[in-house]
């Protein structure tokens, strides 16, 4: 099921468990991976994308593998916060991965993440290489991060504390 707003997304996940974060591109598609109390998100791994039936193929194995109970997929939004043909494109592949899973799916305003991404990777050292090896699952981590940052903040909220 997929859900516009966080809240709602949250309010459909079990207590515990791990999420998974998505940096979909169009060649690839970075993932991250959250702990299952959903504080830390790491980089995982890029996929190479083929066609949505394989692609979907390889990340409900890494869903299955590593006990994903949601998904948060990076909103490409343009800077001044309108929808562009990657959003609609992302919007579509939820859609389409939502008829074969059966796990809350929500989504992440992504802008910069990618930006945020290459600076860490450049203060980091990394060579040319290594960035472009990893940039994508990089972003995601950082798109995951945002939500699991909101995520929290409504838990408190909830809980009564801020």
């Amino acid at each position: 099921m997929i859900f516009e707003e966080i809240a709602d997304f949250a309010a459909a996940l079990p207590a515990q468990g791990a999420l998974a974060g998505l940096d979909l591109g169009t060649k690839t598609i970075g993932v991250a991976v959250s702990d299952t109390s959903r504080r830390v998100a790491s980089p995982l791994t890029t996929i190479r994308r083929r066609k949505f039936t394989l692609d979907a193929e390889a990340l409900l194995a890494l869903v299955a593998e590593r006990a994903i109970v949601g998904l948060v997929l990076g909103l490409p939004r343009n800077m001044d916060g309108s929808e562009g043909p990657r959003a609609q494109s992302t919007r579509a592949f939820a859609r389409n991965l939502a008829r074969l899973v059966d796990l809350p799916i929500t989504f992440w305003d992504e802008r910069l993440s990618t930006v945020a991404a290459e600076r860490a990777l450049l203060e980091a050292d990394a060579s040319r290489r290594r960035r472009g090896e990893v940039i994508d699952h990089v972003a995601a981590g950082y798109i995951l991060q945002g939500a699991l940052d909101r995520l929290a903040h409504l838990h408190r909220e909830r809980a009564g504390g801020e």
